[in-house]
């Protein structure tokens, strides 16, 4: 078989070798070593090469199989192995042309074909070994999402987790072995969960039902979504701030003096494509920023770098956009104006006098915009009410 990779990656279904392609069955029989699972491999017996169970956790398997480089070697994965499957983790490590794959069913898409669901309006997510909070950002009044789950404890986990945040009038179809003899299919109300003896491998639809308060879609999220000590970037002036940076799908910003980190979190929040990194000297304040990422489901997205700029920002990853929302300094625009690739976009909020006025120099040395912000907020003025104007803050944009 010299044209053909040394590994191939085969989904397979709970149906075991009745759901094999013919394709899939060729690769088993010349296969010298038959990695998988121990369910997986339980599910083909008489294999004719070497069988290995695969170690867990996952990640100690992969030196294993990269010993066998150059024998035929066949590795198990559920479904498509490329659908919050192992596909994508072993393609990191092999060279093109090394490996092919014949992918079988996902698990969301049988769910979704005994549910009658539209798989490309509804939110599928693998959280076998992440958590539940990736789920927060979808959680809104008639979401319907599918989710693959670590074994059937985490189920009523998630039911747990479901009623914390407000939304325990959720439906939740629990799916057990779909596609083989020991399918089970049972439905719950979240807050009610009752289930025992739910066998793995699971997933549960969610029919998303509450009184919990959903994420807006906008910029400008409210205040209290994030847990801070005052030093955060209010919400009208974060959504202009978000605005004038213009986060576009698959970029990265550095928050520099992000404070409760919520610049950096609602550009991670605009879509699942986004990262971001966080300097922060202070060390509370980045603990709080690490809580709040990991209280939106977002922080496998954020790179949080716990020092002062300019001197934190080297060898981090190049950005397309910069948010300065504290430490502001001629030297740090300096270093930013040298490091910077030509076409990164930057903002920078100032308060006071001296800021402000250093703002407006780099402005007219450099260009960009400059935004001045005044805003009001009703408040009791004796037994009436007035306008308390908050600190002015003057905002430039501009492109290096």
């Amino acid at each position: 078989m010299p044209d053909t990779p040394w590994l191939t990656m085969i989904g397979l279904g709970e149906d075991g070798p009745e759901g094999l392609s013919p394709a899939s069955r060729a690769a088993l029989d010349a296969a010298e070593i038959v990695m998988g699972a121990a369910r997986h491999l339980s599910l083909l017996p008489g294999l004719a090469g070497k069988t290995v169970t695969w170690p867990v956790p996952f990640a100690d398997g992969i030196d294993r199989l990269l010993g066998y480089r150059g024998r035929r070697v066949v590795v198990l994965a559920s479904g498509d192995p490329f659908w919050c499957g192992a596909g994508a983790v072993l393609a990191r490590h092999l060279q093109a042309g090394e490996w092919r794959a014949f992918p079988g069913p996902s698990t969301f898409s049988l769910a979704a074909a005994r549910l009658g669901w539209p798989l490309e309006r509804t939110v599928c997510l693998g959280l076998h070994a992440a958590p539940f909070a990736r789920l927060r950002p979808h959680l809104a009044l008639g979401a319907r999402a599918i989710v693959l789950l670590r074994d059937g404890a985490a189920v009523g986990e998630l039911a747990a987790w479901l009623s914390a945040q407000g939304f325990g009038a959720t439906r939740i179809t629990v799916m057990e072995a779909l596609g083989g003899p020991r399918e089970r299919i049972r439905r719950v109300q979240a807050q009610g969960y009752d289930l025992d003896g739910v066998a793995h491998p699971v997933c549960a639809a969610l029919e998303v039902h509450g009184s919990g308060a959903p994420l807006t879609l906008a910029s400008g999220r409210a205040d209290d979504l994030f847990d801070h000590d005052g030093q955060i970037t209010k919400r009208p002036v974060r959504a202009l701030t978000l605005s004038a940076l213009a986060p576009r799908t698959g970029e990265h910003l550095w928050d520099i003096g992000a404070g409760s980190g919520s610049v950096a979190l609602e550009w991670l929040l605009c879509g699942p494509a986004m990262r971001a990194t966080a300097i922060e000297a202070e060390a509370a304040r980045a603990d709080r920023i690490a809580t709040n990422a990991a209280a939106l489901g977002v922080e496998d997205r954020l790179s949080l770098v716990r020092g002062r700029a300019p001197e934190a920002l080297d060898g981090l990853e190049a950005p397309q956009a910069v948010f300065i929302g504290g430490g502001l300094s001629a030297a740090l625009l300096a270093h930013l104006g040298a490091m910077l690739a030509e076409g990164t976009r930057i903002v920078a909020n100032a308060v006071t006098l001296e800021s402000e006025a250093l703002l407006t120099t780099w402005q007219a040395d450099h260009g960009g915009t400059l935004l001045r912000i005044d805003l009001a907020e009703v408040a009791p003025l004796g037994s009436k009410r007035g306008w308390k104007a908050a600190y002015p803050i003057t905002q430039w944009s501009g492109v290096i």
